[in-house]
């Protein structure tokens, strides 16, 4: 890695403890650019410049010292892509209220209308903001994520039922836990006001959630679908199942951006309803695809193909190390706590201690259960 994109302290704290994995963008996340690309810094919403149009939209300082805004939990990094004459945005934040941010700090950019919207997968934090959307605007993703949200109670389950439960109270306890260990009284005055901060967002949060209406594409495609918006060709792959059963890779050629949501980040995604073995495959495709920079749904852009080549190794050493674990009879709950994936840190610093995120490696005893007697 040339260089280390650091993001704010707050987001490290949370993540430590494993709560929002599907929802902030993590402190460990890779940058790899040779230099910051320039910033419109909305209310809500900072938009880095990555080529002209194409914006990478995160959720970032306001001057305030909550660095989200009025609210923490907004959830994914997404991209908008000005057109000539309209506005394609790739996901759609995790609640109605944060796209509804989005759309409102999009106007620094430009005043054309959002006309697509592209869903990456199914996860909410990807695709709850979907309901803001009126019929004039083409909601797009792979076929499989139509029948996620209409079959799946999404709402009830993994991942948004963890997350959602788990954040607010797990980030007001970890500044409580700060506040209590900390001497010096101007440190602990910030942490008290970060802590007034993230109880007000909390509330927010609660009321932000009951408007959540799942709201699925209005539009599907199985392998591939091409738009053409002014000059841009936008393509839309299905490269095969990974983190998803249908993850889509935003391609935009002639610009050699990739846009790829959860299927490859600048750190460890969430791994709770992947598919490894093909994930693995799925990763090869997408190496073979002619870009310059990777735009994923969490953590910072990326220029280096071998980090897509790092994550493949850890995927491969987390399977191996819980096969091995789950043939001795350990739990997968005991096995996400002895996992030892730290030789992987060099390429994913959010990595510092024994263990792994346990919704994922209860999914990869699932998963080898799915697979039949070669994983008894």
């Amino acid at each position: 890695m040339k260089s280390r994109k650091t993001a704010l302290g707050l987001c490290a704290n949370l993540l430590l403890i494993g709560v929002l994995w599907t929802c902030l963008p993590y402190a460990g996340a890779q940058a790899q650019q040779s230099a910051p690309y320039p910033v419109v810094q909305g209310k809500y919403y900072k938009f880095e410049k990555i080529a002209e149009g194409v914006y990478y939209a995160s959720p970032g300082f306001n001057g305030t010292s909550f660095p989200f805004g009025s609210n923490p939990f907004f959830g994914a990094n997404l991209v908008v892509i000005v057109n000539k004459d309209d506005v394609l945005l790739v996901d759609s934040a995790t609640t109605p209220r944060a796209a509804r941010a989005l759309l409102a700090d999009i106007k620094l950019l430009t005043d054309k209308p959002v006309r697509t919207v592209v869903n990456t997968h199914w996860h909410y934090d990807h695709t709850d903001g979907n309901s803001v959307f009126g019929p004039e605007v083409q909601i797009i993703a792979h076929e499989y994520v139509r029948q996620a949200i209409e079959k799946f109670d999404i709402l009830h389950n993994e991942p948004f039922r963890s997350s959602t439960r788990n954040a607010p109270q797990a980030m007001i306890d970890r500044f409580k836990k700060q506040i209590a260990a900390e001497k010096d009284p101007g440190q602990k005055a910030a942490l008290e006001k970060k802590l007034a901060d993230t109880q007000a967002a909390a509330k927010e949060f609660v009321q932000d959630i009951k408007e959540i209406k799942p709201t699925p594409p209005n539009v599907t495609y199985k392998d591939k679908l091409v738009l053409y918006r002014g000059g841009r060709e936008i393509d839309l792959l299905f490269l095969g199942r990974g983190h998803t059963g249908g993850d889509t890779v935003v391609f935009l050629p002639k610009e050699k951006i990739v846009c790829t949501g959860d299927l490859m980040e600048s750190r460890i995604a969430f791994m709770g309803s992947a598919f490894f073995d093909e994930w693995l495959t799925t990763l090869d495709a997408l190496k073979r695809l002619d870009f310059a920079v990777d735009l994923p749904g969490h953590g910072a852009p990326f220029k280096d193909k071998s980090l897509i080549t790092a994550f493949q190794s850890y995927i491969t050493d987390i399977l191996a190390q819980a096969a091995k674990l789950r043939a001795q009879g350990v739990s997968a709950d005991d096995a996400a706590k002895r996992v030892d994936l730290r030789s992987h840190a060099k390429d994913f610093p959010d990595i510092e201690t024994i263990g792994a995120e346990v919704r994922g490696v209860r999914r990869i005893y699932a998963w080898m259960d799915e697979r039949g007697p070669k994983n008894k």
